[in-house]
């Protein structure tokens, strides 16, 4: 702390250290009263000595007086007229202790501190969020996409090409988001909530994070947007936005709706049929594949891997294909150095859909295909959960989440390490799969996605071949 501040801080403080000197002035300024009244006043006789006595009394008084006032008015004359040319001008008559100094200036100075200490993070936080939000600042004022009757279909058709697309021009997005109704809240995570919403009549899915869950949304709008990813079997992302009244922040994601919700709420309310089945895994298949592929150009796309992969992060479509959702553990692979793109974030995956080697902690996460094959042992699980509500004759299995048999409905790392680790336990496969050749070939990919063994695993693009030529033979044979 420089000599300035601390000149500046004990001229604040003078005028409180200085009370007891202007008491002081105001007590001796006062007039003083008559001492004996009834001595210089009273009609009566009194001894001529008597009042030779009082009188000088009276005197000697009345020159202490004016003694005392030349002071006073001198002193205060002094005080308001004089500058302050140094510190030891401006202390009081009466001086502060060396410790009562020191803990007014360390006191003023922790204030000081503490309150530029907020007042800087507060700052930086409002520029993180203006520099690092993945959508323009302002508001465009006049927008002929917006305006008519174009639905958000039609927007995504006029303003990108295709896959090709990183996404709405941001603009866009923002006036979207701004114009979007809630209705009522159709799912909650650990994220925040998911609400079902209205624009121009058409229903939206938004996803509204909680403030501190700020790096989960900021990744997964990243992801959404990035070339080339847009596809029919990845959710549809339509904008991103953040809401700051000054109060709190909400951050908000605008993706498709889907009525049918998640593929865990359409099976757990509905079994399907074997077209359905075959449909709905070779979707998924088909949007791992898509995930996984890198494309290889200018505008070329990163080979992304989801993490995350379970059936709450699945939509099931009106034509009960699904789509995947929820990137906001997705990792990118960076093709210039081989390295991995890893989000910065508290949030770790589902661990009953953890792969072997997640769980024991030897997967290499330096090396992109281990968290494609991670992926894969997840999706194997997803087909287990889709096939046993497969309608056979009448015959289907109730809806249980994988190894529902085996650990709690909340499991730990250390369960789930045990029963899929060291006991090497998988999800049981019913006898009743055997009869029908659709079941028995499903189990088999199961299976060669489970392997303890990740380089053993099939990939995604095989995974998708084979699904389809199932799905041949199944409707050949039909």
């Amino acid at each position: 702390m420089t000599t300035t501040t601390i000149v500046t801080i004990i001229a604040v403080l003078w005028p409180c250290c200085c009370r007891k000197t202007v008491t002081d002035l105001e007590r001796l300024l006062r007039p003083l009263p008559p001492s004996c009244p009834s001595t210089l006043h009273s009609p009566a006789p009194r001894s001529q000595k008597y009042l030779s006595s009082a009188t000088a009394t009276y005197a000697r008084k009345q020159t202490t007086y004016a003694r005392r006032m030349a002071s006073a008015s001198r002193r205060w004359r002094r005080i308001r007229m004089t500058p302050y040319s140094s510190v030891s001008d401006l202390m009081p008559s009466r001086h502060l202790s060396s410790w009562e100094l020191v803990g007014i200036i360390v006191g003023v100075t922790l204030f000081i501190c503490v309150s530029g200490t907020s007042s800087w993070y507060y700052c930086q936080r409002r520029k993180r969020l203006a520099s690092g939000r993945p959508f323009a600042k302002e508001d465009s004022v006049y927008d002929p996409i917006l305006n008519g009757n174009t639905t958000i279909h039609d927007i995504i058709e006029m303003t990108t090409s295709g896959s090709g697309s990183a996404g709405l021009p941001l603009l866009v997005q923002r006036s979207i988001a701004r114009q979007v109704q809630l209705c009522h809240v159709i799912g909650k995570g650990r994220f925040g909530e998911v609400w079902r919403g209205r624009w121009r009549g058409e229903n939206v899915a938004v996803k509204i994070f909680s403030s501190r869950e700020e790096c989960s949304w900021f990744r997964e709008a990243e992801i959404y947007q990035t070339v080339m990813l847009r596809h029919e079997n990845i959710l549809g992302f339509i904008a991103a936005d953040n809401k700051d009244n000054g109060t709190w922040t909400q951050l908000w994601l605008v993706t498709d709706y889907h009525e049918n919700g998640s593929l865990f709420d359409y099976l757990t309310t509905h079994t399907v049929d074997t077209n359905t089945m075959l449909n709905m895994s070779l979707s998924i298949a088909t949007g791992l594949a898509h995930l996984h592929m890198d494309i290889v150009g200018t505008r070329g796309k990163p080979a992304i891997a989801h993490r995350d992969l379970k059936s709450k992060n699945i939509l099931v479509k009106s034509n009960l294909s699904c789509a995947i959702g929820d990137l906001g553990l997705a990792v990118r692979h960076v093709e210039k150095d081989d390295s991995v793109d890893i989000p910065s974030t508290h949030r770790v995956g589902t661990k009953r859909y953890m792969a072997p080697e997640v769980l024991d902690e030897s997967m290499n996460a330096q090396h992109f295909d281990s968290y494609k094959r991670a992926d894969v042992y997840a999706f194997g699980l997803i087909l287990w959960e889709i096939a046993r509500r497969c309608n056979m004759g009448m015959i289907y299995d109730e809806y249980q989440l994988p190894y529902y048999d085996a650990v709690q409905p909340d499991p730990s790392i250390e369960e789930m390490k045990k029963v899929v680790c060291i006991e090497k336990s998988r999800p049981n496969i019913p006898n009743r799969w055997h009869a029908s050749d659709v079941l028995h070939n499903m189990a088999k990919v199961m299976k060669e996605c489970w392997y303890p063994n990740p380089v053993a695993r099939l990939t995604a693009l095989r995974i998708k071949k084979t699904l389809a030529s199932i799905s041949v033979e199944d409707k050949v044979k039909n």
